[in-house]
């Protein structure tokens, strides 16, 4: 590296590798596919700037974020012909931004052991990895981190309850597979409605860009706040259901037409909603239900009259 401050700096591509953590190789090959600005030439030796680094870097955390080359290329394009990348970036950095204030903590082998009754299981570590409710640490065999301690909590508590792990473990599979469900749906319905608008250009302008962070940030809490709502009210709804089930308390009566609601496993109800349209799902289930018994009874009524037509010929 050469020159006098930040403003002058100066590189030979091994000083750029080693400032930016990329590779010689990678280097000339982001140069190759038009995703690093051409080097200055000084004699047999190619000169880059603080302006290389920071595109690296640029390159770096969007590769991190999930991009592809293809898409950060376009990116790139678009703030080198002057349409702006500030905006594209604000919306991406809200989107990866958290989801939740809950902030990750660690816990040692010997505490978790502890919490758990003094319990060594090593089936049920396994599994807990697995699922994402502990990542290992690096190098450290006693210690694991908790992305959600409030997660782990809960299992803790469901353990001292009397639930086994593996209970608790296929619950919360079960969980995720609805609640993935319903956060898709919650994205299909606010890009429909919402940031269909934005999305017009590709990459978007810098300024609908900037203005869909904004709705982002403003629309990021209506998901958990809708789901605690509706969870709120049907836990009332089937647990007031249940004591009057196990108290014997007076059956209310319910209207034929009345309609109550059923759980599907999450890959069901996306196969009907591909296959008929998300409005339609419950129909298709009522009357994919109804056939069905239906042909039961037709079945059931065809046996009940051969039976009664056989002649018994045993002695």
């Amino acid at each position: 590296m050469t020159g006098d401050g930040a403003r002058t700096a100066e590189y030979r591509i091994e000083d750029l590798a080693h400032a930016s953590g990329a590779t010689v190789r990678t280097i000339r090959a982001y140069q190759d596919r038009g995703l690093l600005p051409t080097p200055e030439r000084r004699g047999r030796a190619n000169v880059y700037r603080e302006t290389h680094l920071a595109r690296l870097r640029q390159i770096a955390d969007l590769l991190d974020r999930g991009y592809t080359l293809a898409s950060i290329k376009e990116l790139l394009e678009a703030w080198d012909a002057g349409r702006g990348l500030g905006g594209v970036l604000g919306l991406v950095a809200e989107v990866h931004g958290p989801w939740t204030d809950e902030e990750a903590d660690r816990i040692s082998r010997r505490e978790l052991d502890a919490r758990f009754g003094g319990r060594q299981d090593d089936e049920a570590i396994a599994e807990a990895v697995e699922l994402g409710v502990l990542e290992r640490v690096p190098g450290r065999d006693d210690e694991f981190l908790v992305p959600s301690p409030q997660e782990l909590a809960v299992a803790v508590e469901l353990y001292g309850a009397g639930v086994p792990l593996p209970a608790i473990s296929g619950h919360l599979r079960e969980l995720r597979g609805q609640v993935e469900h319903i956060a898709s749906r919650f994205l299909e319905f606010t890009t429909e409605h919402v940031f269909a608008r934005y999305l017009g250009h590709r990459p978007p302008t810098d300024s609908d860009a900037a203005e869909a962070a904004t709705l982002v940030r403003r629309l990021r809490p209506l998901a958990q706040q809708t789901v605690d709502a509706e969870l709120a009210r049907a836990m009332r709804t089937f647990a007031t259901r249940h004591l009057h089930h196990h108290l014997g308390a007076e059956k209310t009566a319910i209207a034929e037409d009345a309609t109550r609601p059923v759980l599907l496993p999450a890959r069901t109800t996306q196969a009907v909603r591909e296959l008929v349209g998300p409005d339609r799902v419950a129909a298709f289930v009522a009357a994919a239900t109804e056939r069905e018994i239906q042909a039961r009874t037709l079945d059931d009524l065809t046996a009940t009259h051969a039976k009664e037509g056989e002649i018994n010929e045993s002695p």
